[in-house]
């Protein structure tokens, strides 16, 4: 396979970003808008992804289908693809990008094999990769063949082992950085709801600068995404149970999430 033809699953922030990449560096890139949002058919337009139709036409056309949706819909979208598998009679490597937990990707891979299609596991660590920075670890059988994005815009890390480790090293970094936001968010309310906000300020800058500095660039633009961040906190905790650890903590960022996600400034567009 010297140029595949990459489906994506979806256009969204993330997708749209990997797909403009890919077409950059002259892949066909193609998704399905069948009953997408408006602002999904404005993103696809601006990466130049061209709408193939319904879920059976794009695993028809594929050659590679990266899944990159909410942790939630995972599991959902897999299905979807395993059913159009089974109906095209179609063998296509199936990419699960998602921020969820090992056993969680562990489940699609089977679901996946089963209806005929390979699978690889991946996590994504960085921004949307029309900025610097973005890497793509794979692991699982699967890993191997899409390497070949490497050699059309893409950062992917090949890691040792089985699917589930490249969705365990995202829930770990997942865990620093997203956790590290919630937990930032809650204290700086707590500080201004007790009158503490710029004694606390001074505090940190002056004794953990690198950390304030860090939390100040970061919540920002956090808010228009809070909502997708629940369910990935959700997939992080069930990752450390599974490892005999708490729950606990990422349970609690989803918490602060899920109420970030019911303020004004969180039902507004990324």
């Amino acid at each position: 396979m010297t140029a595949p033809t990459v489906g994506l699953l979806s256009p969204g922030d993330m997708g749209h970003a990997v797909g403009s990449v890919l077409r950059h560096h002259g892949l066909t890139v193609l998704t399905s808008l069948d009953g997408r949002s408006a602002r999904s058919r404005a993103l696809a337009a601006q990466a130049d992804i061209t709408d193939a139709g319904t879920v059976n036409d794009l695993v028809r056309a594929a050659d590679i289908l990266l899944c990159i949706v909410v942790p939630a819909a995972a599991t959902d979208v897999a299905s979807d693809v395993a059913a159009a598998l089974r109906v095209q009679g179609a063998s296509l490597l199936y990419v699960d990008c998602n921020a969820i937990a090992p056993r969680t990707v562990r489940s699609i891979g089977e679901t996946i094999v089963a209806a005929g299609g390979r699978f690889a596991d991946v996590g994504i660590i960085g921004p949307p990769p029309t900025r610097p920075g973005t890497k793509f670890y794979a692991s699982g059988a699967g890993a191997a063949e899409l390497a070949i994005l490497g050699n059309f815009g893409l950062d992917v890390r090949l890691l040792d082992g089985e699917i589930g480790q490249a969705s365990g090293l995202k829930m770990c970094y997942g865990a620093m950085t997203k956790g590290l936001q919630a937990l930032g968010t809650e204290l700086l309310v707590a500080a201004r709801l007790m009158g503490l906000e710029e004694a606390l300020g001074a505090e940190q800058r002056e004794t953990t600068a690198d950390v304030r500095a860090w939390i100040e660039r970061s919540i920002p633009t956090m808010p228009s995404k809070a909502h997708r961040w629940v369910g990935e906190m959700e997939e992080i905790a069930a990752c450390f149970a599974d490892l005999g650890m708490t729950p606990g903590i990422l349970n609690g960022a989803a918490e602060m999430y899920r109420f970030i996600a019911g303020t004004p400034i969180g039902r507004e567009s990324p």
